[in-house]
């Protein structure tokens, strides 16, 4: 039975893709889960206007987060936070922290996985923060500052 995915089945296809599988697993399983519906002529036109609805979706974000990023570079961003005498801070700055800083100081809003640090920031200091997202790759730079 020809099948359209209503979201991604692991080991059968990905969303809006048309798979042909088992009648019994479609029946039994795929359609009343609400995860496809029969491929009939207006499902599959749905499905072609919604990938393609999607793909360009997509493509506009990508180039959105690239302007990000490239206005990212020139962005003076500063973290203030409590610190010892030894010049290690309290309490580290992560990924939130720093994408929260880059909304309020240069405006530019970061999806929650763009941030790629290997741990959190725990010294007062300039620090290069890596970006990627969509095959679109970048960093910028963050000073963390006494309070």
């Amino acid at each position: 039975m020809k099948v359209i995915l209503r979201r991604d089945v692991k080991g059968i296809g990905r969303e809006h893709e048309t798979v042909e599988i088992s009648d019994g697993h479609a029946l039994n399983y795929l359609i009343p889960k609400k995860l496809a519906v029969p491929a009939t002529p207006s499902a599959m036109k749905e499905a072609e206007l919604r990938l393609k609805a999607m793909t360009d979706r997509a493509a506009l974000d990508t180039a959105l987060l690239a302007q990000n990023i490239a206005s990212l570079e020139s962005a003076k961003i500063v973290i203030k936070a409590k610190v010892n005498e030894k010049g290690h801070l309290y309490d580290a700055v992560g990924e939130s922290e720093i994408r929260a800083a880059a909304k309020e100081q240069a405006h530019i809003d970061l999806s929650e996985d763009a941030i790629k640090l290997e741990k959190p920031i725990k010294k007062v200091g300039t620090f290069d923060i890596p970006v990627a997202a969509a095959g679109t790759f970048g960093k910028f730079s963050i000073t963390i500052e006494a309070e």
